[in-house]
């Protein structure tokens, strides 16, 4: 029988034993991640990411893990349900709280329930997808949210009550190019000269780019990355930024073989960065900002470095972040990204039912439409 504890901090079980359990590879499930962004204050009750983070246990071992926090808003999630928070405050109903398994700030794909044994999914799930409702139910939560789940494990997730949501994104996959110029032979003609000059109007900038990787990243490095991240919030949100700059430094002392830092130069001066995470097989780009604006050094600082260092580091695979139509043409394919719902108020499930099911039609449509898009020869399109 497996039997469930819900706990209020990271710290409540030991980095080793939550790291044999979640893995050491991909880095947003580590302890250290985790930890950082409680022991920084970045996701706290007070912010509305309260720390309920599920453990399973058979016969008194821990069988897995899952992030969960009690939201008491939709901020920093990147599945947007405001339409649903809405619609529940029209009629009377409060959708807050409620329960989210997922990285906190963090679009990226990838475990959010971590086995001990894989071969105990099943059974594992099964349980947890009777408990959480049952959970939930009891704190008064309207419903239970996965977020950015592989696709299998999705899928998984539905017969046993959790309605699938899907959306896009625009990813990098190393098809055997070899090097740029590879990559770069794969576009039609017009479209590579298109990138070949965004790239030489970098250059001709005078703008030089460097990157660091985890312990080459000096203390000054740092502290011009944090005034970069608070200016790119400032201007799109008015807000300095979910995170504080504690929660980077301490990535840095506690897992820095994860954290890849492109920096632009003019002359002597830093003017642009751009924070990548990794493991052993994809990049994460995360967070970019700037001090003065430079034509194409976005792309260049984002995208074409990031694609490059993949190459040359032999990564198949990179996730640039969320959103941007402007990454297709760079040679960015789209693909369908996925969470999980479960709502307790029986009408507004129904509708919410009905609303993903039309909604899944204009993703896949979409998804079509944009590879159309991509920059490949045609018979690599």
């Amino acid at each position: 029988m497996v039997e469930l504890e819900f706990i209020n901090a990271i710290s409540a079980i030991d980095a080793a034993t939550w790291n044999a359990i979640a893995g050491q590879d991909y880095p947003f499930t580590r302890h250290e991640f985790l930890q950082a962004l409680e022991s920084s204050g970045a996701v706290a009750a007070d912010k509305g990411w309260q720390p309920h983070h599920l453990v399973a246990r058979r016969d008194e071992q821990i069988v897995a893990l899952m992030p969960l926090y009690i939201k008491t808003h939709s901020y920093g999630e990147y599945v947007f349900d405001w339409s649903w928070a809405d619609a529940y405050q029209r009629h009377g109903r409060s959708y807050y709280p409620k329960l989210l398994a997922a990285i906190p700030f963090t679009p990226a794909t990838g475990p959010r329930l971590c086995l001990a044994n894989d071969a105990e999914r099943e059974d594992v799930m099964r349980a947890i997808a009777s408990a959480l409702p049952a959970h939930a139910r009891q704190m008064g939560a309207s419903s239970v949210h996965i977020l950015f789940s592989k696709p299998e494990v999705s899928s998984a997730w539905q017969p046993l009550g959790f309605m699938q949501r899907s959306g896009p994104q625009y990813h990098w996959f190393d098809r055997d190019y070899g090097d740029f110029d590879g990559f770069l032979a794969s576009f039609s003609s017009r479209k590579r000269k298109t990138l070949r000059k965004e790239r030489k109007a970098v250059a001709e900038q005078g703008l030089d780019l460097q990157i660091l990787c985890g312990s080459e990243i000096s203390p000054a490095q740092w502290r011009f990355f944090f005034h970069c991240y608070q200016l790119t919030y400032a201007k799109r949100s008015g807000h300095g930024g979910y995170l504080p700059e504690a929660f980077f430094t301490q990535l840095a002392a506690t897992m820095p073989e994860h954290l890849v830092l492109v920096i632009a130069s003019h002359g002597d001066e830093p003017v642009a960065v751009a924070l990548n995470f990794r493991d052993q097989h994809t990049l994460y780009g995360r967070y970019w900002g700037c001090v003065r604006e430079y034509e194409f050094l976005h792309f260049e600082t984002c995208y074409y470095q990031g694609i490059e260092y993949c190459l040359r580091e032999g990564l198949r695979h990179f996730d640039p972040g969320a959103q941007g139509e402007h990454k297709i043409q760079r040679g960015f394919t789209p693909i369908a990204t996925y969470s999980n719902h479960w709502l307790a108020d029986a009408d507004f499930s129904a509708a919410v039912a009905q609303f993903l099911d039309d909604e899944k039609l204009h993703i896949a449509k979409y998804l079509r439409d944009a590879s159309a898009m991509l920059p490949f020869k045609q018979e690599e399109a």
